[in-house]
């Protein structure tokens, strides 16, 4: 009888370490199970757009994403990360391509360049005198300052610039270049943009000087006590207008 006692402790012992490793088997099938929603929502949150570029077009994407940023959040809100977050990549992302933020605005500020002086080109109409053409630059310089404000001010940040960049030394030598054969169109003589006559360096000066302040200050609100003070109807382009007609940048009164 004893004999049996001992066997049924025996028996209700093993069954109760049996029981103890069941439930904490489960118990870490149950722990596992549990963190793999979790682990699968990080995964998720990692960025996934990397594999869809190519070497060149994660350049691009960027640059897009740079652009979209100092639209939208202006150049404070302009941060390797921040472009890397728009872009859908790794933070390291940006630095692999630009090696830094000043590489990487320097880029975007050269883009800016490139449409600026395409739309400044665009104002040299054949068969249009040069007076016509001065006024029809100074308008598309406006409007393209007035058109991407954020990208406009970026461009003359020299702070935030780094000139020396291959890039943006290009796209920034070229907008000069078509500074210059506008005044050389003006003096109705050939000017080379490496050597300049005082006079020819005057005209340089009075014309960029006149159109980027203008901007400029329309830009920051500043031209807003001239504004309010001008002839019912009366708009900002037709004080430009006045202004470039009284002499200065395109050399003489027209008509």
């Amino acid at each position: 009888m004893a004999h049996k006692t001992v066997s049924r402790r025996k028996m209700s012992t093993s069954a109760g370490t049996a029981s103890r490793l069941t439930a904490a088997r489960t118990a870490k099938i149950s722990a596992k199970t549990a963190t793999k929603p979790a682990a699968a929502a990080k995964m998720a949150r990692k960025p996934k757009a990397a594999a869809r570029y190519h070497h060149g077009d994660l350049h691009d994407a960027l640059l897009k994403a740079a652009e979209t940023i100092l639209e939208r959040d202006g150049l404070t809100g302009l941060t390797l990360r921040a472009v890397a977050r728009e872009a859908g990549v790794s933070h390291a992302a940006p630095a692999h391509h630009f090696r830094d933020l000043a590489g990487l605005v320097s880029e975007l500020a050269a883009i800016g360049y490139r449409r600026f002086g395409a739309a400044m080109n665009a104002a040299v109409v054949p068969g249009r005198s040069w007076a016509e053409i001065g006024l029809a630059r100074a308008h598309a310089y406006l409007d393209f300052a007035r058109a991407h404000p954020a990208m406009y001010q970026l461009m003359f940040r020299a702070e935030r610039l780094d000139m020396s960049n291959p890039v943006l030394k290009k796209a920034a030598n070229a907008s000069f270049a078509g500074l210059m054969a506008a005044v050389g169109i003006g003096r109705g003589e050939a000017v080379a943009s490496e050597a300049l006559t005082l006079a020819q360096a005057a005209d340089a000066a009075r014309a960029w000087s006149m159109m980027h302040g203008f901007a400029t200050l329309l830009l920051d609100g500043r031209l807003s006590d001239v504004l309010n003070r001008l002839p019912a109807g009366s708009t900002v382009d037709q004080l430009l207008d006045v202004m470039l007609r009284g002499g200065g940048p395109i050399g003489q009164q027209v008509g």
